[in-house]
């Protein structure tokens, strides 16, 4: 039995999936479970409640599993938060678990973020448990977070410059994780996940004004311009405004670059920022107000 802690977001759905594609029996987990059951997914998705609050939630959820795909979203309490579940489950007879991390992880890693998954990962690592370490660039699903104001103001915010960026798709991540789940050669590696190629922000408002036959511009800010842009226009709170100018600033300090992992595990090119682009270019036409005072952007 495979357990999805973090099924209602974007790589753990997506993960779901494909385990049920593969047959495989697996376990869904969600603080909010009735939002799994209102995606109608058949009758082998064992659907439970679990949070890692709950450490009797989490011990039920975890009783008879011997894996574990372990995400969550990050937050100032992760460390903790994860901590307590793979301990947890290691209690509980888990045998190997799948961890989406970060990249740039380090001890001393100017993005803080990363910090706490190096932190994560020594817990881990001080384990008997197998695991496997995913450390995927931006998710390409993050962008859709920008299409209020590409919609309506016809610009991207950032700090980067003309930085190149890694993107993936979340369902490359999650097949990854499959194969991680079902292939014994993929089960205990650190893998750097990216798509094929970079993209900076003006070449991605370069491809969405062709798409959308409208102009679309790149506005670089300052850092302090760009932090109060993220805390004061979009609401965000300051440790994750911090976050994403701090992965922004380390894009121009160290230039990012694609690998060929996810080609190489899964035997097929990674997805492409065009073909997702293209899949999802309704989010970045025009809003009523309505739905855009209700978006904000969480990501690069």
């Amino acid at each position: 039995m495979i357990v999805v802690m973090g099924a209602t977001g974007a790589t753990g759905n997506a993960l779901l999936t494909r385990l049920l594609d593969l047959g495989v029996p697996c376990r869904a987990l969600s603080r909010t479970p009735d939002r799994l059951r209102a995606m109608e997914y058949p009758p082998e998705a064992e659907i439970r409640y679990a949070d890692a609050t709950n450490l009797a939630a989490l011990r039920s959820a975890f009783h008879g599993a011997t894996q574990l795909f372990l995400a969550m979203t990050n937050s100032p309490a992760q460390v903790e938060l994860e901590t307590r579940t793979i301990e947890t489950a290691a209690a509980c007879g888990i045998e190997h678990i799948v961890k989406l991390s970060a990249p740039a992880v380090a001890s001393n890693s100017p993005v803080t973020v990363a910090r706490w998954h190096y932190a994560i990962e020594e817990v881990l690592r001080a384990t008997d448990l197998t695991h496997t370490i995913l450390r995927p660039y931006a998710f390409m699903q993050k962008l859709l977070l920008l299409g209020p104001q590409v919609a309506t103001q016809g610009t991207i915010f950032g700090t980067m410059c003309e930085s190149p960026c890694n993107y993936i798709d979340c369902r490359d991540i999650a097949d990854v994780a499959a194969a991680a789940l079902t292939r014994a050669e993929i089960a205990g590696g650190t893998y750097l996940l990216t798509g094929a190629h970079t993209y900076s922000y003006p070449q991605l408002a370069a491809r969405l004004s062709s798409m959308l036959n409208t102009a679309i511009h790149y506005t670089d800010l300052s850092s302090t311009d760009f932090h109060q842009h993220l805390t004061e226009q979009s609401g965000l709170p300051t440790w994750l405004a911090n976050h994403i100018i701090e992965i922004q600033q380390l894009a121009i300090a160290q230039p990012e670059h694609p690998t060929d992992t996810v080609a190489h595990i899964l035997g097929k090119p990674p997805r492409t920022l065009e073909s997702f682009l293209t899949e999802n270019l309704d989010t970045f036409r025009h809003l009523p107000v309505s739905d855009c005072a209700s978006r904000t952007p969480r990501g690069r």
